[in-house]
């Protein structure tokens, strides 16, 4: 697998946090008096033609085939990495790019919904982030994170996060082994000491050392 240096990806079951903590971190880096590199943050899918596309989906306002909601997140993907001034682009140029969400959520939640083969068929030539945070927390605790949501997207009950979070304990160490500097971040505490072990695991980043 080719690594892509410099791209950092947040992962974990709907409401383990990944979008709080990259708002935070975020605003860490607005405000850090030392100088640090610059901060790209983004997200899957994104808020392009074809992720406002999946985004429907999602809301069940458009209902589609397991298998196509596979093949969009896949062709957003390529968009946000090979489209210009997209994620390859950003990284090449120094600057540190972390994304809420990326391949293994299709492998995990793709790969429950239609199966393992097309999803990573899909995904097989996309990099692999330089570090890969998975922020776990328990199903039970990520639903009641969830109850005063006004839209309940169509894999966030509870039965389904369950299925979640095995699946990803299952794939993450097949991913360190490919070279993705993989960290399980307790994403049940308060969220600043949640932020405290995620900039724990970035610090780690040689861009970051330097």
């Amino acid at each position: 697998m080719e690594i892509l240096k410099n791209f950092v990806v947040f992962e974990g079951l709907d409401g383990s946090g990944t979008s709080s903590q990259l708002n935070i971190l975020s605003d860490f880096f607005h405000h850090h008096q030392k100088p640090l590199p610059a901060l790209h943050k983004t997200f899957e899918p994104t808020d392009g033609c074809i992720g406002k596309l999946i985004r429907s989906a999602l809301r069940r306002e458009l209902v589609l085939h397991p298998d196509t909601v596979a093949m969009l997140f896949a062709a957003d993907r390529s968009e946000h990495l090979y489209g210009s001034g997209g994620i390859i682009d950003l990284c090449k140029g120094g600057t540190l790019v972390v994304c809420d969400r990326y391949v293994l959520s299709s492998l995990v939640y793709q790969g429950i919904s239609c199966g393992e083969e097309l999803p990573a068929r899909l995904n097989a030539a996309f990099p692999g982030p330089q570090m890969l945070l998975f922020f776990d927390v328990d199903p039970e605790t990520a639903e009641k994170r969830m109850a005063d949501r006004d839209i309940k997207e169509i894999y966030e009950y509870l039965d389904f996060q369950v299925l979640v979070r095995r699946r990803y304990k299952e794939l993450l160490p097949s991913l360190a082994r490919q070279g993705i500097l993989v960290e399980t971040i307790d994403a049940c505490p308060p969220p600043q000491e949640v932020a405290r072990q995620v900039w724990s695991a970035l610090e780690k980043l040689p861009i970051l050392k330097a």
